[in-house]
């Protein structure tokens, strides 16, 4: 079995720390080569899984079309999600860039397929098989960044309307829709905690021990 230096372990660290979550405004025009895209999926086809049951699918998107088909739900449910917020939050949500679905070069959904048989490890906690493809998404975002490549996760959809564009079966579940390209530039910090949108939370007040 493999081990790991430190010098392995610190590049680790840094493609942890300096992975960022990229929006529309970022991207780039150059294409994402089929061996770096292969890299990525590679990433998510390995991630844990609870039972080994692997209940991830991934729909490749490069159609223009299709991405503005897409693009519509967003816009949708974008246009509700601002009625949330009050204040100085509303002005600065207004200012924010949410999504890159149709500036990215690649999307990807990702969606959940439920077994048609009891799973081990499944059993007490359903949702555990959706966690195992968030596991998926979380190495194909951090295969990405080490590859200098950036990736957003759209969430301000309607997975249903989503599922309608792409001929998802009906069991499917659609956990993440990402958009994929080179960047321009990638910041230091993330881009909400630069703009003060939340502050970032101090290891100590998040980790307890024994119980709360």
């Amino acid at each position: 079995m493999k081990k790991f230096n430190k010098k392995e372990v610190d590049t680790l660290k840094d493609i942890i720390i300096y992975r960022r979550d990229v929006r529309g405004n970022r991207f780039i025009d150059d294409p994402i080569p089929k061996e770096a895209l292969d890299d990525i999926l590679f990433a998510g086809v390995n991630a844990p899984s609870v039972g080994f049951s692997q209940p991830w699918e991934f729909v490749i998107i490069d159609d223009q079309e299709v991405k503005k088909k897409v693009k519509d739900t967003f816009v949708e449910e974008n246009n509700k999600a601002k009625a949330l917020f009050k204040d100085g939050k509303l002005d600065a949500y207004a200012l924010l860039k949410l999504e890159g679905i149709t500036e990215a070069s690649v999307n990807i959904a990702v969606f959940y397929k439920p077994s048609d048989h009891p799973v081990l490890g499944q059993t007490s906690m359903e949702e555990a098989g959706e966690y195992s493809v968030v596991c998926a998404i979380q190495n194909m975002w951090l295969m990405a960044r080490s590859l200098n490549i950036g990736l957003g996760w759209v969430s301000i959809l309607d997975p249903e309307k989503v599922k309608k564009v792409l001929n998802a079966p009906e069991d499917r579940k659609l956990i993440g829709y990402l958009c994929l390209g080179y960047v321009d530039y990638f910041f230091e910090n993330p881009e909400l905690e630069r703009l003060s949108w939340e502050k970032r939370k101090n290891k100590n007040e998040v980790v307890l021990k024994n119980k709360y």
